[in-house]
């Protein structure tokens, strides 16, 4: 079948039909364990010889409808569904590292990924952070330990855009492979994988999922990276797999063991959540775009977000990001106090610590998703006292407008 709509394909793509019972929606196999006639069977399951799944925690059916259909949207060789986004990052990352090896990241990373970049520092896998992920940055930095690149394509709160297609090359000239993690762009705004990257990466609690009801992350690889298993010697016991090493790896041996799965229920949510995100998606970047506009024109805001043109990264909206600035802004308020005020005079975004949800969100990260991250570093990610950082959703944009203008100047008055 062909299309040529996002929406189309995604509602009516080869992995969005054809369930056992003609069931227009995938089951929830909410189950721990799968039986079997005999233990020849399930022997032959477990040593990989026979499809089937036996346990959740390495397989199930409704995971498997999930990481198929996002699979298909990225274009992928395949996908693995984990328990959260920051799980997905750290089975790619382990599934390519051992200790005495280093990551090349950025520095506008969300902080979570920063803290886990630390702790991978005390498994023996060095991190060296640039600015931002571009073709000069890599070559740069990259060595001999140097065993993957990864950044955000949207930095999420900081807002710069990876170069991927020269990030790629240099990463390749080098025989690095390219992680890109693309939970704040979605497949709605860009395929990292048709732009050069190798492995993308989302948390899929985000706009994937959209609904706020759901924990859960991907991975999906693309499948044509040549691996040096010398080099990449976490991977030299799958080496006869060539290409797909990684994914072989990544989903018998790695994942497996570290038992981050996502639970049957969250991946049947989140692939429901996922039949509107071409809607939400085109909703929520025309909202933050009005919003950015009102506030860009209010005193005593410093406003950022892509979608205005004299943002530092403008030109990616086009270059990269289907002519889309995406649904997070962020603005400088001039105090922590002020801030404050603001976000607690807000009458319809919601304090909360996620993004992606069709409810607008807010929150100072300072002083919760960066509390435990240094000074520097936090301010490298583009998160200053004075930040607040503000995830559009789906209201009609009149009123969000209304409301965040009548909280500056209810913070300004004391009000």
């Amino acid at each position: 079948m062909e299309y040529s709509g996002f929406n189309t394909g995604l509602l009516h793509g080869k992995t969005s039909t054809g369930y056992s019972q003609r069931e227009i929606l995938p089951p929830v196999s909410q189950v721990t364990a799968f039986s079997y006639e005999s233990m020849e069977e399930l022997e032959k399951v477990f040593a990989h010889k026979s499809m089937g799944y036996a346990y959740t925690r390495i397989g199930n059916p409704t995971l498997t409808a999930f990481e198929q259909r996002i699979n298909e949207l990225e274009g992928g060789a395949g996908a693995v569904c984990c328990s959260s986004g920051m799980s997905a990052i750290t089975c790619a990352l382990l599934a390519l590292c051992e200790s005495g090896d280093e990551i090349i990241a950025g520095r506008g990373l969300y902080g979570g990924s920063i803290n886990l970049f630390h702790d991978l520092e005390k498994l023996g896998i060095h991190t060296v952070f640039a600015d931002v992920i571009n073709r000069e940055n890599v070559e740069k930095l990259v060595n001999e330990k140097t065993r993957a690149v990864f950044g955000e394509l949207i930095s999420n709160p900081s807002l710069t855009v990876m170069d991927v297609a020269g990030a790629s090359e240099a990463a390749h000239s080098a025989g690095i492979p390219l992680i890109v993690d693309s939970t704040t762009a979605t497949p709605y705004l860009a395929r990292p994988l048709s732009m050069g990257a190798d492995i993308v990466v989302h948390s899929t609690s985000k706009y994937i999922n959209g609904g706020g009801n759901a924990i859960g992350g991907m991975i999906v690889y693309g499948g044509k990276f040549n691996w040096d298993f010398e080099k990449h010697s976490a991977l030299s016991e799958f080496k006869k797999y060539g290409k797909m090493a990684f994914l072989l790896r990544l989903r018998t041996d790695l994942w497996e063991n570290l038992g981050g799965c996502m639970a049957p229920a969250n991946a049947f949510l989140s692939y429901i959540g996922l039949d509107t995100l071409g809607l939400r998606m085109e909703k929520i970047c025309d909202n933050a775009l009005k919003l950015a506009k009102a506030l860009d024109l209010t005193k005593g805001i410093d406003v950022n977000y892509l979608g205005l043109s004299d943002h530092p990264y403008h030109a990616y909206v086009n270059k990269e990001l289907n002519g889309y600035a995406g649904g997070i802004l962020t603005f400088r308020a001039g105090s922590k106090e002020k801030a404050f005020r603001i976000i607690n005079s807000l009458k319809y975004a919601l304090i909360a610590s996620n993004i992606g949800d069709l409810r607008t969100l807010v929150i100072h990260p300072a002083s919760t998703l960066y509390i435990h991250t240094g000074i520097e570093e936090r301010e490298a990610a583009g998160v200053y006292e004075d930040t607040v950082r503000v995830s559009v959703g789906i209201e009609d944009a009149e009123d969000l407008i209304k409301d965040f203008t009548e909280a500056i100047e209810n913070s300004d008055t004391g009000g």
